[in-house]
């Protein structure tokens, strides 16, 4: 009836009562907004949680994400980024991406150390070192369309964008699932696979 989109509305929420520059605020704000008011799908607090624990104990300095949306993982991932860091992150829908531009720009974060690309996925991985500078990934979070996700990892293979010892994160491969990403990468003998169980968000 506003005429705006769900996406706009949680934007609008922030900015009247996040605090700019502070990347934990606005990821609670978000939070606020999507357990009161509307449901927006992305990476919550508990996966939230896997993602830092997973920054902390690996220190990537090339991030990797698939996915954008609003920006919340974005944020997530650019405040427990360790010092010279630098994070990629991927959205195919320009609608969305000019909603997490701006919410990535609140949260205190310069195009230095997060570089917002729009497109599909499909098209961008492959100029990632020629147009974007990106040699390699030393993590990646995958949090876009499912079906995607055993397209785009075969996708950083054959570029050579994977750091030797890359850590691969992938949301929802459970449910509402990716089982052919999860077979690859079980029986395809790259990687050591870890299936962390949470509930469903919000």
């Amino acid at each position: 009836l506003t005429g705006t989109s769900r996406e706009q509305r949680a934007f609008q929420y922030l900015l009247t009562h996040a605090i700019p520059g502070d990347p934990h605020h606005i990821l609670q704000t978000f939070d606020q907004w999507c357990y009161h008011c509307e449901h927006l799908s992305w990476a919550h607090a508990m996966s939230g949680r896997i993602v830092e624990r997973v920054l902390l104990e690996r220190a990537p300095l090339r991030v990797l994400e698939l996915g954008t949306y609003c920006g919340y993982g974005t944020v997530l991932l650019a405040q427990g980024l360790p010092p010279g860091a630098r994070l990629y992150t991927i959205e195919g829908d320009p609608r969305h991406a000019a909603v997490a531009e701006k919410v990535i720009r609140l949260a205190g974060f310069s195009e230095q150390t997060v570089e917002l690309i729009v497109g599909p996925s499909e098209e961008v991985i492959p100029r990632l070192r020629e147009k974007h500078g990106l040699m390699n990934a030393n993590l990646v979070f995958m949090d876009h369309w499912k079906r995607c996700y055993l397209r785009d990892l075969q996708l950083l293979e054959s570029h050579q964008l994977l750091a030797e010892g890359a850590t691969i994160l992938a949301d929802n491969v459970l449910f509402p699932g990716a089982p052919h990403f999860l077979q690859y990468a079980k029986t395809c003998g790259k990687y050591h696979c870890k299936v962390h169980r949470a509930r469903l968000e919000y």
